[in-house]
């Protein structure tokens, strides 16, 4: 790749919580954040917040490129960013969190707390009854993989309303049978779960309460609080005509993931050092400064293999156009995992089979690899296409635990 790096802007060379560890390789740190100076100096996206710790040691923390290319605007240590997807591990934590506490069960249905879900077609009404919380957790629910809940963009901000539209959806496969990643219907659905185990008035205020408020993330929100406004990095997609997403469907959510909005799928905002600390929740198995967030007994299945050999009919199709091995879908309870083999993933063939973690379209990932007690978190500036974002974080995972001695 040609060398660009004298002009990308370099925010942070290294947090001021960075160490040195005896079994990190620094010469392979100085690669993987070259690599990365290099794919923005190319226009492959356009800034990124880079954070690698091992066994809680930060060993990496760098800001390179711009929040806004096209302003010249240089991204910031401070950063917020609209997260996508990744915000599936916070819903994902709370729905964890109330299986805990004796709130929900996986064998939930999603029926026994939201009854209208059934509706009112009984030509629609096929299989609904027998999706259950499990499905959800695991991408098994056999409904549509939409990105679009059911109803307009100006409407996904307002979660009772994505819950009226789903009860027309139509379940495509017998729940269990089929695994697709969904990017929008099955957190919905979960959300409003969870929300009404627990009777609470607002998805977005029991997040707060059950999540980010005990782990100290204080700049992490569903919606974009009018006090983080002038920090979020806007969302700028870099897709093909004709693809499964087009611009409009990333770059809609600059000005619907706003202050009031609850998508508990794709609607949260947050810095790299916050993603960290829920990172590192996880890798702790549930302990956060001394206090149990989530049940270790729960994240211990939740971050073990629960779709066998599956694939993930979503990313085996992109797979397919390029020519790659199809993957199998490892999903946990949850969360994503590594697996065994070598087909192309976001955790690169070399990590632990249990590395476990999340990622947001185009942009934002992070991963825990349990066996060599890595925490990987990259948030960017700049959404990429699909299959080119498996393949930039297939690389850069690679490289981040090729340092690991």
């Amino acid at each position: 790749m040609t060398q660009h790096t004298a002009t990308v802007p370099v925010a942070r060379d290294a947090g001021p919580d960075v160490v040195s560890r005896a079994d990190i390789d620094r010469a392979a740190l100085d690669r993987l954040v070259a690599e990365i100076r290099n794919d923005i100096a190319a226009g492959t996206y356009d800034g990124a917040h880079l954070i690698l710790a091992r066994g809680g040691d930060v060993v990496v923390d760098t800001v390179l490129g711009w929040h806004e290319r096209a302003a010249d605007r240089a991204l910031r240590p401070d950063a917020v960013f609209r997260v996508l997807s990744l915000t599936k591990a916070f819903t994902n934590a709370m729905a964890l969190r109330a299986i805990g506490e004796g709130r929900l069960a996986l064998s939930t249905r999603v029926v026994d707390l939201i009854p209208e879900f059934l509706g009112t077609d009984p030509f629609r009404t096929l299989r609904k009854d027998r999706i259950s919380l499990v499905h959800l957790l695991t991408h098994r629910s056999g409904m549509p993989p939409t990105p679009n809940p059911g109803l307009g963009p100006d409407r996904f901000g307002v979660l009772a309303d994505v819950v009226r539209a789903l009860s027309t959806v139509d379940v495509l496969f017998e729940p269990g049978t089929n695994l697709n990643y969904a990017p929008a219907i099955n957190h919905a659905l979960m959300g409003e779960m969870v929300r009404r185990a627990y009777g609470a008035a607002s998805f977005r205020d029991l997040a707060r309460e059950l999540i980010f408020d005990p782990l100290g993330m204080d700049e992490t929100s569903f919606g974009l609080p009018a006090a983080l406004r002038d920090r979020a990095v806007p969302l700028k997609a870099y897709l093909p005509e004709g693809g499964f997403l087009q611009p409009d469907d990333i770059e809609c959510l600059n000005d619907r993931i706003t202050e009031d909005a609850e998508m508990p799928w794709v609607g949260s905002v947050s810095t790299a050092r916050d993603v960290l600390t829920f990172a590192e929740m996880v890798r702790r198995r549930g302990l956060h400064d001394g206090r149990w967030v989530l049940a270790p007994a729960i994240v211990d299945q939740a971050t073990t293999l629960q779709t066998g050999d599956m694939p993930n009919d979503l990313y085996a199709q992109m797979a397919a156009a390029r020519g790659w091995e199809t993957p199998r879908g490892n999903f946990g309870l949850g969360f994503s995992l590594s697996g065994t083999g070598t087909a192309p993933t976001f955790f690169g063939p070399f990590t632990s089979p249990r590395t476990h973690g999340n990622y947001g379209a185009g942009s934002s990932l992070f991963w825990v690899d349990p066996e060599r007690d890595l925490t990987f978190v990259f948030l960017s500036a700049g959404v990429m296409e699909e299959s080119e974002n498996v393949a930039r974080f297939q690389k850069l995972s690679t490289m981040a635990v090729a340092a690991a001695l």
